[in-house]
């Protein structure tokens, strides 16, 4: 039976990087994942993110994204092209073939740092003097593996809506969002978190009426309700997206090509038929056979690893990183602790302050913020001032064509460090990796107005904004 000193459970972004480290700091580690590619004849590595979720996503946003520029944009620029048409399955298999790259590339990681790659379902067995003995399932066949320390990392699903099963025929997940290979004419979409408007962003753009139903009574809750606004109006009055909020489904009906579904607004009653409908709801951990009840691994009321600031669970030398545990479901978020969790399982001291994970959201234009929202401080009770500065005026967002939104900046206003830091418009995902380092340090706003910003850039948006919150 061969002995691992780290065996990771999920080859995510939070597993796979776990399992990098460890081998990095010198322990004989194995990474167990059953993950398949698209055509389900081989192993895939990266998880979700990976195969179906935040690298394919961005990859048919780009495509719609250059779709929609040479339709509408390239002519005040003074270039004359004419569109002949749209290819989806040429897109499709362009965003595959990105996957497949990024997939094998793990595998080559994974082989230069001689971290072992098992392919199956890990469960755990029971402890047996001091060593955990791991089952790992591979369609029936099976092996038992043992481990020193274990890291979970099994990441999230899809939730599930109990009014329809999805079949990704006509009724779809993120998965079979990812997958379509022709533009529908009518496009359903419950739902207006990350996915559904990263999805329905693309299909619009390609061509689709889109729809959104949601069923809270207000757009993009979590953030910040600024920035929120600024990015319904540009979504449905310049952009032609219909999102209706509190939205109550009552029926969905599958027809031989097309979904009605059946809902109400407030008292209105309403009907749509759609030729497609997503369903993304949000994601539920993912703890499906991992024996967690037989070996008293503790899960809270949502279904969630308890674990403690520093991702140890209730079970020694039993880890869990990524969407399995408490924080935001972000791919980011979850290297961030695989990468910590291997350097405490060798002694080191490591911090990783969920406070300061960006939230980043690959619409057209981009969202982006880290940190409180006005919301949270003003319901906390705390003291701040801010500061905020439009594109509208910056040089290099006109040259781009891409001049709407803005960078606002939080602070306390008695220490001037900075709470908040929320941007909508362009590259607005990494122009926030400023902001997060500010709050990871500690920063004031009157540090980021003091740093010199590249001109002309889009970050001097963020310095302008930093200078407002000392009324400059």
């Amino acid at each position: 039976m061969s002995q691992f000193d780290v065996v990771v459970i999920g080859a995510g972004p939070g597993g796979y990087v776990a399992a990098l480290r460890a081998a990095e700091l010198g322990f004989k580690t194995a990474c167990i994942d059953a993950g398949l590619n698209k055509a389900g004849d081989a192993p895939a590595l990266g998880g979700t993110c990976l195969n179906v979720g935040c690298i394919p996503s961005k990859a048919l946003l780009q495509t719609s994204e250059n779709y929609h520029a040479a339709q509408t944009e390239f002519a005040q620029h003074g270039i004359d092209v004419q569109v002949n048409g749209f290819d989806a399955s040429k897109m499709i298999e362009r965003k595959d073939a990105i996957v497949t790259k990024l997939t094998n590339g793990i595998g080559f990681l994974f082989k230069k740092d001689k971290v072992e790659s098992i392919f199956g379902k890990g469960s755990l067995q029971g402890q047996k003097e001091g060593v955990w003995i791991i089952e790992v399932d591979n369609q029936g066949q099976k092996q038992t593996i043992e481990a020193k320390n274990v890291i979970v990392a099994t990441g999230s699903l899809p939730r599930p809506l109990p009014l329809t099963e999805i079949d990704n025929v006509n009724v779809l997940d993120n998965e079979g969002a990812l997958n379509l290979e022709a533009v529908p004419a009518k496009l359903g979409m419950i739902g207006s978190g990350v996915i559904g408007l990263e999805m329905g962003s693309v299909w619009n753009r390609l061509g689709a009426e889109v729809t959104i139903l949601e069923a809270m009574p207000t757009f993009l809750a979590l953030a910040d309700q600024q920035l929120a606004k600024e990015a319904y109006k540009v979504f449905t009055k310049e952009q032609g997206l219909n999102i209706e909020l509190g939205v109550k489904v009552s029926e969905i009906i599958k027809g031989a090509d097309n979904v009605t579904v059946k809902y109400t607004v407030g008292d209105a009653e309403k009907t749509a038929t759609f030729d497609k409908l997503i369903i993304a709801i949000g994601r539920i951990p993912n703890t499906q056979g991992l024996n967690a009840e037989g070996v008293g691994l503790q899960k809270d009321e949502r279904g969630f690893i308890v674990v403690d600031d520093e991702c140890r669970t209730n079970l020694p030398n039993v880890w869990a990183i990524g969407d399995v545990v408490r924080g935001p479901m972000l791919a980011h978020k979850a290297s961030a602790e695989g990468v910590a969790v291997a350097e405490r399982i060798a002694g080191q001291k490591p911090q990783v302050d969920l406070n300061t994970i960006p939230s980043a959201v690959y619409t057209h234009p981009e969202m982006a913020w880290v940190g409180q929202t006005e919301e949270q401080l003003k319901a906390a009770g705390v003291a701040y001032k801010k500061g905020q500065s439009s594109f509208a005026a910056n040089g290099r967002a006109l040259g781009m064509g891409q001049a709407k939104g803005f960078v606002k900046i939080l602070a306390d206003a008695e220490t001037d460090r900075v709470l908040g830091v929320h941007i909508i418009g362009p590259v607005a995902s990494e122009l926030i990796a400023e902001a997060v380092m500010a709050m990871d340090f500690k920063a004031s706003s009157e540090d980021i107005a003091r740093i010199v910003h590249a001109h002309p850039t889009l970050s001097e948006v963020t310095h302008e904004a930093a200078l407002a919150v000392g009324a400059r």
